[in-house]
């Protein structure tokens, strides 16, 4: 697919409301089958059975049965039912109930830790329950908003819910706060003329509000064009709804569980067939085969990671970071690069007056005090920007605002772009203050002032005062001129007046950086994770931003920009570009995925409705509680503060569980892979089962038992510095080099027992058996030390209390377990005195041998 084709499959206002934004109000007000009056009751009850409940898509929660069946469907899971079903088939109940009672703790607390994970996430969803006037029979009345339907003419005023895609036919200083939708950082002025050209984006369209915007300012009445799943953001909604791709560590966990399958299915029919030609005990052989098949099996990997995703959330609560999704904590951790909008997150999220110069760019208390006139004197509803003045900390107002009497105002209207008062200085002359866009308080200027001086508007010197208005515009500033006009004994004004200004300077505002995004950027930046900002606002605007936060805005690209792009072009830009402006949802969507196809593993932060698409597409979707309904929804993770702080915080927890996760999965998977070399020898040469059936699966269950507090372990600095993403590779070269090791002192344990205590004896089964168990058993859990760390184990870098205790416990029980009331029923016998000390010697060899190939191995960066 094109770049351009990609980008028209992106969402677009629907027909209707483009239709509706063409089209004169009365004509519009025919065609919907509504008056100015509004619907009576009974003829919105019938529309609402027609179109639906004004409500968008939502996901919807898991059911219990719903959940246990997606657990139960894990192959680990479905495979030790099997074995277990044959084992109890075959009459070998003991082996049955050890594998029944694996597939329990597995699944059981897994389904627990999901389902307190949902409980908690339906907390924190914040579940809009608003209403809207609307007319009803000819009345106002309160309409809860899923009873909206399409002809029903409702009011607004400051603070309202945009209740539906709404045209605007009459307004008065109105501003919609639609940044949810677009990206955009300031409010949106909202005409209520027709359009001449049709537009697509709710960016483009000035006179209809959509769902989900709210009003910042101003009044208007607007007619209902399209509710529920037809708004813009119900399409939104719909587009996003279903089944997520699997993440980066999904696909790693399904890659290696196969893995381990297969090679459980190469083994179990080998060590079968071996060991049945060469003992002739089909029945053994059977039943042994199938206790090495479980014994393959990591049968435990569902669990352990449950329980490290889960102790991982709650660690990540305590640094402000609720995990909605377990399986994204992994990915957080792995996450190398972050997509993140930059209003709330690089910014404050709130307008400030920056500058108030003159026309020079020289600052002036002259135009700070004309500004902060107009805002306070003008009764209109106060918008953002007259806020920002009003709260300025560098004007002393209850001293000077006594001295000045209001006599007049004009309001702002949209033909004039500006607004004026008249007020009464202290010298009792009239002097008329204006404010507005600077083209046209331009247009109404015939001279400037500067130092005291004023100088005609001529055109020579025009090029100088924009260049100064332009060089503001420039640096990201939002940008109004301030004028004035002496009018003696005037106590009334009009638009008449509103000529012949003298222009005084430039009041400049801006969403300011956060004093903290520079050292949260540069932390990200230290444990290896790229920001990218994907934003919808003003490309000017957004690079002054990233430039006062350091980082780099150039090469920028906009919307239009990656518009034009083939996937494989805009894959190549995305890794070269940090600043991406002026992006539709569509947009981004792309981007993210651009970056997921390199290879990266990405994370996506947004608050808006304009970032649901994005979340979900990204390997990690991270929102804040103060977030639209529908971004919280489509969120992984949610943060308590949106702040760079607080999410570098819960990367490196994230990277705690993964370095906690790969433990287990190369002690188990190195482990497997050395024991089916031992396994198919011993089977070979040995002239009896080198293990009973309920040995091996003993051997399996106290293993399982001594990686149980991995989740629990302390991890390496070294280990959470960089990202960690899933690499099936760098854990198969694990395995070939480790994984043989534990086979050689296997086979000089054979040696021992079979030529030193004459076990060659079929009567002496019973010793060999029991020789192996312990030695296999101790080792396996004495190595786990070793697989846990790059370090030297128990003196660079030493396990978690839990860890130890059990490492102690079961190779304690193992000693026991030959001498123990329980040594006859499991089929194990007293061992010679001299195995001790040899095995003592293995244990060393073992763990220096390891220890060595791993150093090799970390030397190498091969793990």
């Amino acid at each position: 697919m094109s770049g351009g084709a990609a980008g028209r499959a992106g969402i677009q206002i629907s027909p209707a409301v483009r239709e509706a934004a063409r089209k004169a109000g009365e004509e519009l007000l025919r065609d919907l089958r509504t008056s100015a009056g509004g619907l009576r009751q009974a003829e919105a009850e019938e529309r609402a059975r027609t179109t639906g409940p004004n409500e968008v898509a939502r996901e919807k929660p898991q059911g219990w049965f719903v959940r246990l069946l997606r657990i139960v469907r894990n192959p680990l899971v479905i495979l030790l039912a099997i074995l277990s079903s044959v084992s109890f088939a075959t009459g070998d109940a003991r082996a049955g109930t050890v594998m029944a009672m694996m597939v329990l703790l597995s699944a059981g607390f897994r389904f627990l830790q999901e389902a307190r994970a949902d409980a908690a996430a339906a907390k924190l969803r914040a579940m809009i329950h608003v209403t809207a006037t609307a007319m009803r029979d000819g009345e106002p009345k309160e309409i809860p908003l899923r009873e909206l339907v399409p002809g029903d003419i409702v009011h607004l005023s400051a603070g309202d819910m945009i209740p539906g895609d709404v045209r605007v036919l009459a307004s008065k200083d109105l501003f919609v706060s639609q940044g949810s939708l677009t990206g955009e950082s300031l409010p949106v002025e909202k005409l209520h003329e027709a359009e001449t050209v049709a537009a697509d984006s709710p960016a483009e369209v000035k006179n209809i509000c959509f769902l989900g915007t709210s009003v910042q300012s101003g009044t208007a009445t607007a007619v209902v064009v399209v509710t529920g799943p037809d708004t813009y953001f119900g399409r939104m909604a719909g587009s996003i709804a279903g089944e997520r791709a699997p993440t980066s560590f999904d696909a790693g966990l399904n890659g290696f569980t196969w893995l381990m399958i297969r090679l459980m299915a190469i083994m179990a029919p080998l060590v079968f067939v071996i060991n049945g030609v060469t003992k002739h005990d089909w029945e053994g052989a059977f039943f042994f085969a199938l206790a090495v098949a479980v014994g393959l099996t990591p049968e435990m990997l569902p669990m352990v990671v449950s329980v490290c995703l889960a102790k991982g959330a709650m660690a990540m609560s305590r640094k402000k970071v609720i995990v909605k999704r377990l399986n994204a904590i992994q990915n957080f951790g792995g996450m190398d690069v972050l997509c993140t909008d930059k209003t709330g997150t690089l910014t404050e999220d709130r307008v400030v007056l920056m500058r108030h110069c003159d026309v020079s760019g020289a600052e002036s208390e002259v135009v700070l005090l004309d500004g902060y006139l107009i805002s306070y004197f003008q009764t209109g509803l106060k918008n953002l920007l007259d806020r920002a003045i009003l709260d300025s900390p560098d004007f002393k107002a209850r001293e000077i605002l006594s001295r000045y009497k209001k006599l007049d105002e004009i309001p702002f209207d949209f033909n004039r772009r500006m607004m004026s008062v008249l007020v009464e200085d202290p010298e009792g002359e009239a002097i008329l203050l204006t404010k507005g866009a600077p083209e046209e308080v331009f247009h109404h200027s015939s001279h400037f002032e500067l130092d005291g001086k004023l100088s005609p508007m001529e055109e020579e010197l025009m090029a100088g005062l924009k260049e100064e208005y332009a060089s503001l515009s420039n640096d990201g500033f939002r940008v109004l001129a301030v004028a004035t006009k002496r009018l003696p004994g005037k106590r009334v004004c009009s638009k008449e007046d509103e000529g012949a200004l003298v222009l005084r300077g430039y009041v400049a505002f801006l969403d300011p950086p956060k004093e903290s995004a520079g050292r949260a950027l540069e932390a990200l930046h230290r444990n290896g994770v790229a920001v990218k900002i994907l934003t919808g606002d003003n490309a000017l605007i957004s690079r002054k931003v990233c430039g006062d936060v350091g980082l780099a805005a150039d090469p920028m690209m906009v919307g239009s920009d990656v518009e034009k792009m083939t996937e494989g072009e805009l894959a190549e830009a995305a890794e070269k570009t940090t600043l991406f402006a002026r992006l539709s949802p569509a947009h981004k969507e792309r981007v993210i995925g651009a970056l997921r196809g390199k290879g990266h593993v990405v994370g996506f932060m947004g608050d808006g409705i304009n970032d649901a698409p994005a979340l979900r597409a990204a390997d990690v979707g991270i929102s804040v509680d103060t977030a639209t309904d529908i971004a919280k929804e489509s969120a992984d993770l949610i943060l308590l503060e949106k702040d760079l702080t607080v999410l570098q915080g819960g990367v490196t927890e994230g990277r705690k569980v993964f370095a906690n996760v790969l433990k287990y999965i190369r002690m188990g998977a190195s482990s497997n892979f050395g024991n089916m070399f031992s396994v198919l020898g011993a089977s070979a040469f040995v002239p009896y089962l080198p293990m009973a059936p309920i040995q091996v699966l003993t051997n399996n269950l106290l293993y399982d038992f001594s990686q149980v507090p991995i989740p629990a372990d302390g991890v390496d600095e070294e280990q959470v510095a960089r990202p960690r993403p899933w690499n099936l590779a760098e854990i198969r070269r694990f395995i070939l080099f480790i994984g043989p090791i534990s086979s050689v002192f296997d086979y000089t344990t054979f040696f021992v027992m079979l030529w030193v205590f004459g076990c060659w004896d079929k009567s002496r089964a019973a010793v060999f058996q029991t020789g192996w168990f312990v030695e296999s058993l101790m080792t396996q859990t004495l190595i786990i030390h070793v697989i846990r760390t790059h370090k030297i184990p128990f003196v660079q870098s030493r396990a978690s209390v839990p860890v130890m205790l059990t490492t102690v416990s079961v190779m304690a029980f193992g000693i026991w377990l030959p001498y123990s009331p329980v040594a006859s029923p499991l089929g194990f016998a007293h061992l010679p005195p001299m195995y001790w000390p040899i095995l003592a010697l293995t244990l060393v060899a073992y763990v220096g041998l390891t220890q060595t190939v791993k150093s090799w191995l970390v030397r190498k960066r091969w793990i």
